[in-house]
C-alpha cells in the first residue's frame, strides 16, 4: 500500500531550483489536431508546466467494447513532453461510456426512492457494481501498461471527485454490498440489533438478508442505519480507490497515485480523514463560495486539507479563474481574486496550483466554466492574470516543499458528527456541524491567530487550545482522549449539542452535554432551538440564536456569561470549568460573530495564545506560516476583497506591496531567517 506524501517529482529551472506546478485539467479530445500546438504555446507563456490529461476519456479511449484507440494521446503525450510540460495522467474511469450502459444497464446508480439514474450526465455509476469495475479496471491496466514509463507522466489521477454525484447509491448491488460490510463491522446480529436499536418500531432483524439500505420508507428511517450507510458509502467508494490503486501499483510502482478529494462546503459524504493512506500525495478540488464568509471559508477547507496531508506539501488539483457554472447565478471573480484565491491554498500548504480548466470548452455542460483560456482567447484579462500568477508561482519559488507550521489552536472538524447532527428527528434542522466549525474559525481569525482545522482522531497534544463546535459524536475514546489533553494544560471549548450520542447514535443517558458532562462540569436536562426570527440576549449586551439552554453547574464550574432575556434569564450561558492544567468551556448558544470573537479572544489570552505577526489590524488578515530548511514564510491574506487594511511596516517582502496600506486581494509573503 502507498504511503502519504511520495509527491510526485519536483518540476526545477535550469540550476535545479523547485518549483511549483503550475497547470490545468486539459481535454484535447474536444478539439482538433490544429489547435493542439497553439495550446501547448499559450501554455508555456502563461508558465504552465503541468496538466492533468484524460479525465473523461473513456469513450475517446474504448469507443466500443472491443476497440481501443491510443493514437490521440500517444500524440498529446509526446507534444507535452516535447514542450516540457508534465502530465497528472487519469485513470479515464469518471465517467462510463455509452456503449457500457447500454449493454450493461445493471451498473446504473438507483435513487432512495427507486429512480435508476441514465447515462447522459457523468459518474453514472455504481461504487459497487462487480460489472463496471471489472470495466473499468481494464481500462486502468490498458492505461497504465501504456504509459507507465513514459517520459511526461509524473502521476496517476485516479478517477476523479469520487462521490461527487454518485456517493449514495440505492441499488441492489449496494444492498449486497452493505449486508457485507455489516456482517464484517458487527459479526452477528445480535451485535447488530443493539448497535441500531432495533427493538424500537419492530425493526429487529432476523437475516442479514432482510437488511436494505436506507431507501424511501413509509417513514424516516432508523438513525444508526442511516449513520451506518454513510459510513458503509464513504467506504465504499475508498474500497473502488483501492481497487484501482493496485491496479497501478502492480504496473506502475514508482509513479505517486492521487484522487482529488472535494474539501468544500457542501460535500459532506466522504470522510477524507480515512482515504488518506490510500494515496501517496493529497490533493484537493475547491470552488469558492459566493458568501460573505468566501475567504474564510476557502481558508478553512485548505487547513483542513494542509491537517490531512500532517502538514506537508498537498496539491491544489482544480479551482476557477473566474465564473463558475453550476450556480443559479455565476458572477465573474473581482479582479485580483484569482491570484488571492491560489496564494491562499499555497499559504496553507499547496505546492501545485491548477484550474478547470486550461481552454474553455465550446459545448457541453461545462461550456461557460471559466477557464485559463477563456473563450476571448489570450487577449483576455483572464489569460493575462493567470500568466501574472506563473510569474508570481516562479518568484515565491524558495516556499516550494517547505511545510506548514502547526498552529497553537485547533478546531476539531468531524465527518461522523456532521453526518449524525444532520439526519431527520432532531430537534433542529438549522444547526449544521460544518457551519458551526467555519464559524468558529472565522471567529478565531478575527483575533489574528493562526489556526488549524484537525480530525477527531489527530493528536490533540501541542494545542493549547482545542475548539470543537456541535462535537455531537463523542465515543469513549475520544472523551478519553479530550479529557487527557485539558489535564495536560489545553483549553478546551464546545459548544450545545454537542457529546450528545456514542458512536451507534445512542443517546448517552443522565443529562446533556452526555460523554463530556463531567468534563464541562454542566447538566442540561431539555434543548431549548430557536426559529430563524427568535434569539435571546446576555447579560452583558451579546446575542444568541438558533439554540439555548437551561444549564446546571456542578461545583467548581465557573459563569463566564449568563443570559438576559427568555426563560433563562440569570442562568449560565457561558461556563468554564478547571481541570488539571487546563480548562473546558461550554457555549450553549450560538453567538453572533462579535461576540463569539470576543470570547475566543478571552479565551485565547487565558491560554497564552498571541498572534505571530504584530500590525495594527492583525483580525483583518489571514495569517499562515510555511517552515523551511533555512527560513520561515509568512502570509498575510486580506479578508475583505473591497477594503483596505493597515499592516504597518513589514520586513522581508518578497511578494506583495511594500505600503502601510494594502488593498482586500493583495497577499504579502514575509521571508524571515531562522535564528541560531
Amino acid at each position: 500500500m502507498s504511503h502519504v506524501h511520495h509527491f510526485p517529482t519536483r518540476v526545477t529551472t535550469a540550476d535545479g531550483s523547485p518549483q511549483f506546478f503550475y497547470g490545468a485539467d486539459y481535454n484535447p479530445e474536444q478539439w482538433p489536431r490544429e489547435v493542439w500546438d497553439s495550446d501547448i504555446a499559450l501554455m508555456q507563456q502563461a508558465g504552465v508546466n503541468v496538466v492533468s490529461l484524460a479525465i473523461f476519456s473513456w469513450a475517446r479511449i474504448q469507443p466500443t467494447n472491443d476497440t481501443w484507440d491510443f493514437e490521440w494521446l500517444d500524440d498529446m503525450m509526446d507534444r507535452l513532453h516535447a514542450g516540457g510540460i508534465r502530465v497528472d495522467l487519469a485513470t479515464a474511469t469518471a465517467s462510463p461510456p455509452p456503449w457500457l450502459t447500454t449493454q450493461h444497464p445493471e451498473i446504473l446508480p438507483v435513487t432512495r426512492d427507486g429512480v435508476v439514474l441514465s447515462q447522459g450526465g457523468r459518474q453514472h455509476w455504481r461504487p459497487t457494481s462487480p460489472v463496471f469495475r471489472e470495466h473499468a479496471l481494464q481500462l486502468v491496466e490498458k492505461i497504465a501498461e501504456r504509459y507507465a514509463s513514459h517520459p511526461a507522466l509524473i502521476a496517476w489521477h485516479v478517477n476523479n471527485e469520487l462521490g461527487c454525484h454518485n456517493v449514495y447509491d440505492y441499488s441492489d448491488d449496494a444492498a449486497e454490498a452493505f449486508r457485507e460490510w455489516l456482517r464484517e463491522k458487527y459479526e452477528d446480529l445480535e451485535t447488530l440489533n443493539q448497535a441500531w436499536g432495533t427493538a424500537f418500531w419492530s425493526q429487529q432483524y432476523s437475516d442479514f438478508n432482510q437488511i436494505v439500505p436506507p431507501r424511501v420508507a413509509a417513514t424516516e428511517n432508523n438513525p444508526t442505519q442511516l449513520l451506518d450507510f454513510n459510513r458503509f458509502s464513504s467506504d465504499a467508494l475508498r474500497d473502488y480507490l483501492r481497487d484501482e490503486n493496485a491496479v497501478l501499483e502492480r504496473i506502475s510502482p514508482d509513479i505517486p497515485r492521487t484522487t482529488n478529494f472535494m474539501v468544500m462546503s457542501g460535500t459532506s459524504g466522504m470522510d477524507y480523514a480515512t482515504w488518506t493512506s490510500d494515496v501517496d500525495f493529497i490533493s484537493n478540488d475547491h470552488y469558492l463560495l459566493p458568501t460573505r464568509d468566501a475567504i474564510e471559508e476557502l481558508s478553512f477547507s485548505a487547513a483542513r486539507c494542509s491537517s490531512l496531508a500532517k502538514n506537508k506539501p498537498w496539491w491544489l488539483m482544480e479551482h476557477s479563474t473566474s465564473a463558475v457554472n453550476w450556480r443559479e447565478i455565476n458572477p465573474p471573480k473581482r479582479r485580483g481574486e484569482m491570484a488571492r484565491d491560489a496564494l491562499t491554498h499555497v499559504a496553507h500548504g499547496a505546492d501545485a496550483v491548477c484550474f478547470f480548466q486550461w481552454r474553455a470548452s465550446l459545448a457541453g455542460s461545462e461550456r461557460f466554466h471559466a477557464a485559463m483560456l477563456p473563450h476571448a482567447g489570450a487577449d483576455s484579462r483572464t489569460f493575462r492574470d493567470a500568466t501574472a500568477l506563473g510569474e508570481t508561482l516562479e518568484k515565491l519559488a524558495p516556499v516550494v516543499g517547505s511545510k506548514v507550521l502547526p498552529s497553537q489552536v485547533a478546531v476539531i472538524f468531524d465527518y461522523e458528527s456532521w453526518w449524525a447532527s444532520s439526519q431527520p428527528f432532531l430537534p433542529s434542522s438549522l444547526v449544521d456541524h460544518h457551519a458551526q466549525a467555519l464559524d468558529w474559525y472565522t471567529a478565531l481569525l478575527d483575533t489574528g491567530v493562526r489556526v488549524d482545522v484537525v480530525s477527531p482522531d489527530d493528536d490533540l497534544s501541542g494545542y493549547k487550545v482545542v475548539v470543537a463546535p456541535l462535537l455531537h459524536m463523542v465515543p469513549p475514546a475520544l472523551a478519553s482522549r479530550i479529557t487527557t489533553a485539558v489535564e495536560a494544560g489545553a483549553h478546551f471549548v464546545t459548544s450545545f449539542f454537542s457529546g450528545i450520542v456514542d458512536e451507534d447514535a445512542h443517546v448517552i443517558p443522565g443529562g446533556y452535554p452526555g460523554a463530556l458532562r463531567d468534563l464541562l462540569g454542566v447538566r442540561v436536562e431539555e434543548f431549548h432551538p430557536l426559529t430563524p426570527q427568535q434569539g435571546v440576549l446576555l447579560e452583558d449586551g451579546g446575542a444568541g440564536t438558533l439554540w439555548f439552554e437551561a444549564v446546571e453547574l456542578s461545583e467548581g464550574t465557573e459563569t463566564l456569561h449568563n443570559y438576559g432575556s427568555g426563560p433563562t434569564a440569570g442562568m449560565p450561558a457561558v461556563t468554564r470549568a478547571t481541570r488539571g492544567q487546563g480548562s473546558a468551556v461550554y457555549v450553549s448558544t450560538h453567538l453572533d460573530r462579535e461576540d463569539l470573537a470576543e470570547l475566543a479572544g478571552d479565551i485565547l489570552r487565558t491560554a497564552g495564545v498571541y498572534v505571530d505577526v504584530e500590525f495594527p489590524s492583525p483580525g483583518w488578515v489571514i495569517t499562515t506560516i510555511r517552515r523551511g530548511t533555512d527560513a520561515d514564510y509568512i502570509f498575510l491574506i486580506p479578508r475583505d476583497p473591497e477594503g483596505t487594511v493597515e499592516v504597518g511596516q513589514l520586513t522581508g517582502i518578497i511578494h506583495g506591496p511594500a505600503e502601510t496600506t494594502i488593498k482586500g486581494t493583495d497577499v504579502i509573503v514575509l521571508r524571515r531567517e531562522h535564528t541560531a
